[in-house]
């Protein structure tokens, strides 16, 4: 079962805003919202953290909250999603977009509602390894704001996922962050010696 966490309240008024502007609708590059006939609505918000690459060996990775989705419904299907992201006055709209990400999405979600336990939904970053999961955080009542990843979180990669990690099979954190770790690490310098 998930429980989302509540976006907060001028996140979902920039979305709704930008999708009663004529103008920002036109303009944005996803001709599905274009052509969209019938009232658009914004629906199942997730807070959308990145992975950060820096990280200390052994200690659990830094991830920050960049802003939250909500995918745009039509129809009774997800045909876009609209992001927002933290500005010096508040949270406020950033941008249209379609594309494989959002159907994965929306296909995670359902997954996700059959699992046992309650968790929180979560979108995960990982740009270095043009990688987004769902993030299923075991504490349903934390604040979305929240930023590590918890030993009983599950990571769901979405499609299309990196070479080597299954795309919508439920990892354990402790499963999957290692092998994400690993990619992100620097690669050695070359003609460094081999420590002793």
């Amino acid at each position: 079962m998930l429980r989302p966490s509540p976006a907060p309240a001028p996140a979902l008024r920039s979305v709704l805003a930008a999708l009663g502007s004529p103008t920002a609708v036109r303009e944005a590059r996803t001709p599905a919202l274009r052509a969209a006939q019938g009232p658009l609505s914004p629906e199942l918000p997730l807070p959308v953290h990145v992975l950060g690459v820096a990280g200390t060996p052994g200690q659990a990775p830094r991830t920050r909250l960049a802003g939250w989705r909500f995918l745009i419904r039509n129809g009774g299907r997800a045909i876009a999603a609209a992001d927002t992201m933290l500005t010096p006055d508040g949270w406020s709209f950033s941008h249209f977009f379609e594309g494989p990400y959002v159907s994965a999405t929306e296909r995670a979600l359902l997954q996700a509602e059959a699992l046992p336990g309650p968790y929180q939904p979560r979108l995960l970053s990982v740009p270095e390894l043009y990688m987004l999961t769902l993030w299923l955080h075991a504490e349903p009542e934390a604040d979305g704001a929240t930023t590590t990843p918890a030993a009983a979180d599950l990571m769901v990669p979405l499609a299309p996922a990196p070479p080597g990690i299954a795309a919508h099979r439920p990892y354990q954190v402790s499963d999957l962050l290692p092998v994400l770790s690993t990619r992100l690490a620097p690669p050695p310098l070359l003609g460094s010696a081999a420590p002793a």
